[in-house]
Parts: C-alpha cells; structure tokens; sequence
C-alpha cells in the first residue's frame, strides 16, 4: 500500500508514519517545516521530505491513501490535488481505526490524565511481555516509538484526544475509534476556540460513551461528578465500572498506596496520579492482568514524559517540569507538590501559552490554581497572543482571574528567567508547568540551580 502523509513532521503524524513503514507499507510525505525530534526520526527511517514545502506534483492516481494532518490548511495544495483526483482521504483518527476495526480497541479518554493512565496500561504490560498495538501521546521509556501496529495483536490501547481530527473532518478524534473498553478521567472545559460552551464540550463526551460498542466496558473516575453523570445517564448498553482515589500515605517523601498484599511504595506522587493509578488497574484487569501482576509492576512505573517530570534534585532542592496548562491540570499538579513537599517552600511557575489560555473570557477558570503554592508566578507572552490573533490580555486581567494578590507576572522571557535564577532554592520545590518553554528557557541550564 503506498500511503502520503500531508503534514508529516506533527508528533502523532510522523509516528505513525514510522509505524506503517515499519509494518512494510510505503510511505511518503510533506511538511512546510519540521522539528526535532520528528525532524532525526524521520531522517533515520528515510521519510523525511528531501525538502520542505507543499508539492501537487507528489500527489497522484498511484496512492493509494491519504493521511491529513491538523497542521495542514483546507486550500492546502496537495489536498487540494488529492480531492481532484478523487482519493480516499483518511484523518489520523480514521485510519488508526481502519488499522484496527478487528481488534479490541481500549480508549482512555477525559481532559486530564489520558497520556499518563495510557502510559501506565502500557508499562504494566510491558513489563509482563504482553504484545499490544497503542498510540499514546508521549514518548515512554522502553518504547521506540509512540505509535505500534501489527497485524497479529489482539489489542490496541488509544489515547482518545476530543480535539478535532482534521482540516476537513471537525469531529473530535476519541468520536472515531468506537471502543470494545474505555476508560473516562475527568471532564474539565479546554479547546475553547472548538467548543465555546462548558455544555457543548461535556456534549463530545456524552457521544463518545454512547459511541462505544454495546456491551462494551466503561471504567471512570465517580470522584469527578461531570465523568459520573455522563457515564451513568447514558442509555448505551455498556458495563459500568467506577474507580477513585485509592487510600493512600506519604513518609520520607515517598506515596504509599494500601493494597491487601501490603503497603506499596510508588515512584509517583499526587491525588491526581493516584486517580490515574486507579484507572489503569482496572484497564489492565479488563485485559487480563490480575490486581497483583498489576502492583508488582506498576511500583517501578516513573511517569509519562514531561508529567510532573523531575529534572533535578538534590538534599534540599527539586525542581519538576509538567506538561500542565489548563486549569484543573495546574490546581491538581500544584497540590500534588504541596502535599508531597509540605515542609519545604513551593515556587509554581505557568506559562500560559495555549489557545484556551490566553482567552481573556476563559482565564477567570484559573480563580485558586496556584493557591497551594507559597510563591506563584505566571508568564505570557504578548507575542503568542498576536500570533493566535486575540484580543490583548493584561497583567491585570490574570491577576484578578487567578484572584491571588501576590501573583508575580512576567512577559519577558529574559526578565522571567533572572527571577528564576535569583531564587534562593533551599529547601524548595520548583514546579515548571507549561506546554512551551517560558520564551525560550533552557530547561537544561535550569539544572544548574540545584
């Protein structure tokens, strides 16, 4: 099968192109700029384009697929020439199903949580050698790439994303993959620009449940009360099994959760991260991993990938990079901290940076995020709110939406990093939290300061 990625270099995108070439289909594609790490992975498989741009002239009657980015443009030139030519288009949503409409396809989705519940299922059974197909949205230790497909598994673990599948297809990506089991975290509004009332995005929730396959297994957190209504209100002919917070204690810095085989000591910490815990057991029970196989491997599970990542650590000093940027993400990660660390002084710093944000009308969701933290500092830049054409934000503004009089705000990246730096860190945790880098901060230099 010879298969054109239009928007390869996207982190989903060109892993699965990696996926399908190494499953011996042939594939090529186009990008008007990539970067690294999409950039040498590519370049090791030989996909990556010879040069960068939109070429027409690459797309003809001979493929026999399309794949089509979110980073492409509807009157993107080779789309445009692909719908000419009246070729089958597929979303990247899509043709994961196609890819695995005969196996049992297990979906963890909800607005927080779904990268580290996945990433979990898959370390647990990693570690006990069970083979399953799975696309997670990070990359893992002891896992190539973050896309895998066989022809011969019989499972497939997906990370089911509610953000938009294409250009030309607007519906949310979990909508697509139909689930034989699914797994649903929590329900806190995001993707504004997508949905712009709390009842419209809690509305793709409710369709992704009545999406599942009748008989299928639903596992959700009954400690989110939005998860719990629309879990148990649907009328699809679905098992239904909560999950909550395990009963837990923290000593000498490290969570102990209780099990009837005894008090298990976790690398992760946090209410939150608990919650998560609580999820995938049940996901891997439902696959066929006992509640002991479960534990044993779960106790050297250290996170998913830039999920309250730790960089740095010494006696009296840690510092933690996190992927968290909406609010309910920033409150849980924040209290995560504190209570891990109540002796010592918390700085939390968030960069607001994604569409959702930086909307003047969404930030009052942000009233308390940072309250856990001694000392909290928010960064923005004005440039990223150009960029995303939106109405000016002002410091202002974000102090009275977090409502937290001795919030520090910074808008140059020069004059956030001096701050950083002029920190007396001992005895002090320093939490990071943003899905860009401050500016350009170079997280490695940050090290420095422990």
């Amino acid at each position: 099968m010879k298969i054109h990625f239009i928007a390869i270099g996207g982190s989903a995108m060109h892993n699965l192109a990696i996926a399908l070439y190494q499953k011996g289909y042939q594939i090529s594609g186009s990008d008007d700029i990539i970067h690294n790490p999409s950039k040498s992975r590519l370049e090791k498989y030989g996909l990556l384009p010879e040069e960068f741009g939109w070429f027409p002239e690459k797309i003809s009657s001979e493929l026999d697929v399309i794949i089509l980015g979110m980073h492409a443009k509807k009157d993107n030139l080779e789309l445009l020439k692909a719908q000419e030519l009246g070729l089958k288009i597929y979303s990247y949503p899509e043709f994961l199903y196609e890819q695995s409409k005969h196996k049992t396809r297990v979906v963890i989705g909800g607005s927080h949580g779904k990268t580290t519940i996945t990433s979990m299922i898959l370390h647990v059974l990693n570690y006990h050698e069970k083979e399953v197909d799975y696309m997670v949205g990070a990359q893992l230790d002891g896992f190539e790439t973050m896309v895998h497909l066989t022809e011969e598994n019989d499972f497939i673990i997906l990370e089911g994303d509610e953000y938009l599948s294409s250009p030309i297809d607007r519906r949310p990506k979990f909508h697509l993959y139909k689930p034989n089991i699914a797994l649903l975290s929590g329900i806190a509004w995001d993707h504004i620009n997508v949905f712009p009332t709390f009842d419209n995005y809690v509305e793709q929730f409710k369709i992704f449940t009545d999406s599942m396959i009748k008989g299928g297994s639903m596992v959700y957190n009954e400690e989110d009360t939005i998860v719990k209504e629309v879990v148990e209100s649907s009328e699809n002919q679905i098992k239904k099994y909560p999950y909550k917070t395990p009963e837990y204690f923290i000593e000498n810095g490290t969570t102990f959760i209780e099990t009837e085989e005894g008090d298990l000591p976790l690398e992760i910490f946090g209410k939150h991260n608990l919650q998560n815990l609580a999820g995938a057991k049940w996901i891997c029970q439902h696959m066929g991993v006992d509640e002991d196989y479960f534990y044993e491997a779960i106790a050297s599970f250290n996170g998913a990938s830039k999920r309250l990542e730790k960089i740095a650590e010494s006696n009296s000093t840690v510092i933690f990079k996190d992927f968290a940027h909406s609010p309910s993400k920033v409150e849980a990660t924040t209290n995560a901290v504190k209570e891990q660390y109540t002796s010592r002084t918390i700085l939390a710093c968030l960069e607001l940076h994604t569409y959702s944000s930086l909307n003047a009308e969404f930030l009052a969701e942000y009233k308390g995020a940072l309250d856990a933290a001694d000392k909290a500092v928010v960064f923005y830049s004005p440039d990223a709110v150009k960029i995303k054409q939106l109405e000016e934000v002002t410091a202002e503004q974000i102090a009275n939406a977090f409502e937290r009089d001795d919030l520090i705000i910074y808008t140059n990246p020069q004059e956030f990093k001096a701050f950083l730096f002029s920190q007396e860190l001992e005895n002090s945790a320093v939490l990071l939290m943003s899905s860009g880098n401050y500016g350009g901060l170079d997280f490695d230099e940050v090290k420095s300061l422990v």
